[in-house]
């Protein structure tokens, strides 16, 4: 394998992580299709159409969200509103029942660096919570500094150590994967700023992440 922290093979494990959330709501949109093809009875065609429209539904939040978390953000300059982060958060999160998101940014407007650092550390912490539970997300912008926090609390939180040392810095290149690179991503993007990484520790029963970004 060449560098992991090389752009293009980077850009190619962010790929491979959304492809990997694609794959479950995109397969049951080819399912859905092929029952349709042999399905006569009008209830079972129904429950079909049913399918399909959840898995379409389930396949364009995760590509919103991931547009915003992992892409450029194409149509928003420097600033983006945070309420388009706030619908791509609810639909990946909120929509399957799992998880309540509450929500604790008042600002009209925050940096797209600053979004994109939000969106990251909400898709980790409530990739954390595998029973549900409460993802709360704040951010304020004061002269000359970003804030972000998130905070996750559950029946069942469980970080993986590799996100974890991909967050706090001290995951080794070699350790460099799909299921790692967003946190990797976080800790770049913070630090390349000037800012900084804080997060609970391994024992804390809730799960709590902060960001500070100058400018």
């Amino acid at each position: 394998m060449t560098d992991p922290t090389d752009s293009i093979e980077f850009a190619s494990l962010l790929c491979s992580r959304l492809c990997h959330d694609l794959l479950s709501p995109v397969g049951a949109l080819n399912n859905g299709l092929e029952l349709m093809a042999d399905e006569t009875d009008p209830e079972m065609r129904q429950r079909c159409l049913d399918l399909l429209g959840d898995s379409a539904r389930t396949s364009a939040n995760k590509l919103k969200f991931f547009r915003l978390a992992f892409g450029s953000a194409g149509g928003f300059g420097d600033m983006v509103p945070p309420h388009e982060a706030r619908v791509a958060i609810e639909g990946m999160f909120v929509a399957t029942g799992r998880v309540k998101v509450g929500w604790m940014v008042e600002e009209q407007m925050l940096s797209k660096l600053a979004v994109k650092v939000l969106l990251n550390l909400a898709l980790i912490a409530g990739d954390a919570l595998v029973r549900g539970g409460q993802l709360d997300i704040g951010a304020e912008a004061r002269p000359g500094v970003t804030e972000i926090v998130v905070r996750g609390e559950g029946p069942k939180v469980v970080l993986d150590p590799d996100l974890r040392a991909a967050l706090a810095g001290t995951l080794p290149v070699e350790g460099l994967a799909s299921r790692t690179a967003a946190a990797w991503m976080v800790r770049s993007l913070v630090t390349g700023a000037g800012g900084e990484i804080a997060l609970s520790s391994p024992g804390d029963p809730i799960l709590l992440f902060g960001a500070s970004i100058p400018g």
